[in-house]
């Protein structure tokens, strides 16, 4: 390896730094006793040395460093080739070709990696260093070209020729070209501070065009490409050509740097000149006997902590004129005090701190599955945007809604997601929030004026980038303070909120980086602009088997060790859990589920505090010893419906509900009675279904003179519970043919779906969760409108197995699946039953087959006789 020390060696040769150093061998002292010594006196010594060069000589390669003529400096030879090259030179006159390498970073360079073109040097010092290293000092002597290479082992040697070098006619253009050289190298040595009588002179006495190229070109800043195009050229004017434009750019260069320089100083200059008036200043209060130490150091740290703060410019030329008018205050002002408080919030806000992303996608996703079961669309949904911000990380964050009912996780759901990116977390209530201000803060004009929810929440977080969960926000309010769903709309929409204003701070700040939540039990109250903008997510209810699961991996080992238990204090089983889930917990979340597990840990604990050793085995049957009577029970699931009863399937916020929908009829002039407390989308589905029958009574097998001669009594039992919607009107159409006919529904069948005058079943919602109330009664088929098919993928599979799903698209199709038959046994009918091949295809044939379902006469409702039982009677009032 080959480096040099100092490109400017022969401008500064004449200073103490041009030795090389203390012991280094001069083997001929003679040879170079004064390096600063005018060029003139050397050219004697340099022709000797010209006509001496030898046709075979040994190659020195270089890195980052082109030699020209002239050029004096020194080399450090590390590598084992370049020191046998300088030995042999030593032992033949002294001279190398030192050719420049392609790429520096090749360590053993070849013929095909160095230039062709290199410079005869001619050594004039060694020294061997203690590390094996050599160092030399050596003078460029002619430019020369490498003809062909004589050996690679175990140095480069190769056969040259030397260039020689012509003399041009000194003409005007000739000498206008010297002076552009001359000024343009003056310039440059002024710009940057060594311009000195001693180099201007020498530059000054330099008449030939080659030389003055060499000289310059040697003390130059450029890239070894540049250097080398300027060696390889022959023609000295060509080569004071590429010198120029050299120069010309450097010049550029320079003066741009000067001026950088410049600003800084002045910069510099400034801040003293503020310093020594602030001096001066403290001085005159002094004087003055206003001195105040205390308000003087109070502006100090607020100054420091505007500067800390990272603010950007608009905000702190708005910073820095508050902080000019606070010193203008007397310090007991209620003004001062205002302004204090602004620019206290003003410091403390997170300007430029961010957290970064924990972006692995393995860990996040083992966070999520060990905080909650389940939820697998919501995760998918998580990691799909730490997988966009990974690829992507100027991404926005997405503004997503959790909507479910309560306790079903949608906060720690939330909780959880931050602690998967490594953010803070911050949560805001929403619920019952009526003052737009409570958003956007107040006008620092008010007394006890202050930011807003958001920007506080930001504060806490002391990060720019946290996870904000606003909680509840279907309960938000409006009054004549005004409207916080639309003081929201500016928080969630990415195209607004990187310039989100408060109303106390008055300046915008960028909200973009947040990632915010939402959550909301019911998605109908909230305004269609504010849900507009965010990502609903639903969350149903957990079923049965996931409460369990949720119960052994949390809430249980929680609850044991708050109550100061140990997990092998407590073995609660499978049947116990099930019974505590079943009989004391009815909810789609897991609120009171927790509260329950809480009061069996509490009853345990007290065991242990008595003296009693464990462990505490609970099981079923001791449930409700510690727990009391059950607090719900099931209905009973009746073998047999009575004619006029038909089981539907309602949506809660608690989850799933089986309902009986119970149907009878009486002497009367064709009325109909409602009754349950249903709402009016309900009561239009009875009117609806009792229309439909009207229109088809003879294919349904109902006596149409029931108009006339009869009234109907519709009602849905759990009288205090209000009901309404759409989806009850299959169920009252079934109830109604079931009364009027006196056919029994199937007890193992349960329906939902929206009835047309038409009689085609229109889709529902809450089909995952109507699902599970079924297969918790124990029913064995379930009916649901066709177009629900797309829901089924959301009920676990090992429910379906348990209950079969038959997708309908008209009325006609659900005759042959509800009645009893002569011949039916419970059995499945098997039309529209999913996994078998029906649908359509047997709608055609369905009104057939119902037809001949029908008993051959319709059995019109008639009164009791005396000693009839109800088996007897068609209209008995089931349930009534």
């Amino acid at each position: 390896m080959a480096d040099y020390n100092d490109k400017n060696y022969l401008l500064h040769m004449n200073g103490p730094d041009s030795d090389t150093g203390p012991g280094v061998e001069n083997e001929d002292p003679h040879a170079v006793e004064n390096p600063g010594q005018d060029l003139a006196e050397n050219e004697g010594g340099l022709a000797a040395a010209m006509q001496s060069i030898p046709e075979t000589l040994p190659i020195l390669p270089v890195r980052d460093v082109v030699i020209f003529n002239y050029m004096i400096l020194p080399l450090f030879i590390g590598r084992e080739k370049s020191v046998q090259a300088v030995e042999a030179a030593l032992k033949n006159g002294r001279h190398l070709l030192v050719c420049a390498q392609k790429e520096e970073a090749t360590e053993d360079p070849g013929p095909d990696d160095i230039y062709r073109v290199g410079t005869v040097v001619q050594v004039m010092r060694m020294l061997k260093m203690p590390d094996s290293r050599v160092k030399i000092l050596v003078q460029g002597v002619s430019r020369a070209r490498v003809r062909e290479f004589s050996q690679v082992e175990p140095f480069l040697e190769a056969r040259i020729e030397t260039l020689p070098e012509a003399t041009p006619k000194i003409d005007a253009t000739v000498e206008a070209l010297l002076r552009s050289v001359r000024e343009q190298s003056e310039k440059v040595l002024s710009l940057r501070g060594l311009s000195s009588p001693d180099v201007l002179a020498v530059l000054q006495g330099v008449d030939d065009p080659g030389r003055l190229a060499d000289l310059i070109a040697a003390n130059m800043r450029m890239k070894t490409a540049d250097a080398q195009q300027i060696l390889e050229a022959e023609d000295p004017l060509d080569r004071l050509m590429l010198v120029n434009t050299q120069l010309q750019r450097e010049v550029e260069v320079a003066t741009v740097q000067a001026r950088i320089q410049s600003s800084a100083r002045e910069g510099m200059d400034k801040a003293q000149k503020d310093y020594f008036l602030r001096e001066q200043l403290k001085a005159i209060r002094s004087e003055l006997g206003d001195k105040d130490d205390e308000g003087e150091e109070e502006l100090e740290s607020l100054r420091a902590a505007l500067d800390k703060a990272g603010m950007p410019k608009d905000v702190r030329r708005e910073a820095d004129k508050q902080l000019r008018r606070l010193a203008g205050m007397h310090a007991d002002s209620s003004e001062a005090n205002v302004v204090r408080t602004y620019l206290d919030w003003l410091s403390e806000l997170p300007w430029k701190k961010l957290s970064r992303d924990r972006l692995d996608i393995a860990h996040a996703k083992q966070i999520l599955d060990e905080d909650h079961c389940g939820l697998e669309k919501i995760k998918d949904r998580i990691l799909e945007f730490l997988s966009v911000r990974k690829l992507n990380p100027q991404s926005k964050g997405p503004i997503l809604c959790f909507a479910g009912p309560p306790g079903v996780g949608k906060t720690s759901l939330g909780r959880s997601i931050a602690r998967a990116l490594g953010r803070k977390f911050q949560r805001l209530s929403l619920g019952g929030m009526h003052d737009e201000a409570e958003i956007r803060g107040h006008r620092r004009t008010y007394i006890g004026a202050m930011p807003g929810r958001i920007i506080q929440s930001l504060k806490q977080a002391g990060t720019r980038n946290p996870v904000i969960v606003l909680d509840e926000v279907d309960k938000l309010g409006a009054d004549f303070r005004g409207d916080p769903s639309s003081a929201l709309l500016e928080v969630l929409d990415p195209e607004q909120n990187h310039t989100f204003s408060d109303h106390y701070l008055n300046v915008p700040f960028d909200l973009s980086k947040v990632m915010f939540l939402c959550t909301a039990n019911h998605l109908e109250t909230i305004p269609a602009p504010l849900r507009d903008r965010m990502e609903v997510i639903t969350l149903p209810g957990y079923t049965m088997q996931e409460k369990a699961e949720i119960a052994r991996k949390h809430l249980l080992p929680k609850k044991i060790k708050e109550n100061g238990l140990l997990e092998k204090d407590v073995s609660l089983d499978e049947a116990a859990l099930e019974k505590i889930i079943r009989e004391y917990t009815r909810e789609a979340g897991l609120r009171n589920l927790e509260r329950e597990l809480s009061s069996i840990c509490r009853k345990l604990a007290r065991r242990k505090a008595e003296g009693k050793k464990g462990p505490f085995r609970v099981g079923a049957a001791d449930v409700e010893r510690l727990l009391g009577a059950p607090r719900f029970i099931e209905d009973e699931k009746e073998k047999k419906l009575m004619p006029g009863m038909a089981l539907g399937l309602a949506w809660t916020p608690a989850g799933g509900e089986v309902l009986t929908v119970e149907a009878t009829v009486m002497k009367g002039k064709g009325g109909l009675t409602l009754t349950g407390q249903l709402g009016d989308v309900m009561k239009e589905s009875a009117q609806a279904a009792l229309s439909y029958i009207r229109s088809r009574a003879d294919e349904l097998g109902v006596d149409p003179s029931f108009v006339s001669e009869y009234d109907i009594h519709v009602h849905v039992p759990a009288g205090a519970t209000p009901k309404d919607g759409p989806s009850a009107g299959v169920t009252l159409t079934t109830a109604l043919i079931s009364a009027l006919s006196g056919r029994r529904v199937r007890a193992d069948l349960c329906m939902t779906g929206e009835i047309t005058l038409q009689g085609r079943v229109l889709p529902v919602g809450g089909i995952k969760e109507k699902i599970l109330a079924g297969v918790a009664r124990g029913l064995k088929h379930v009916i649901i409108p066709w177009q629900n098919t797309k829901d089924l993928e959301d009920v676990p599979k090992e429910l379906l197995k348990r209950i079969a799903v038959h997708p309908v698209h008209h009325y006609d199709e659900l005759l042959p699946l509800v009645f009893e038959g002569k011949n039916d046994k419970g059995g499945a009918s098997g039309a529209g039953q999913t996994g078998g091949k029906s649908g359509k295809g047997k709608a055609a044939s369905g009104k057939k087959d119902v037809v001949a379902a029908l008993p051959s006469k319709p059995a019109a409702p008639r009164p009791r006789r005396k000693g009839q039982d109800d088996d007897q009677r068609p209209n008995a009032e089931a349930g009534a």
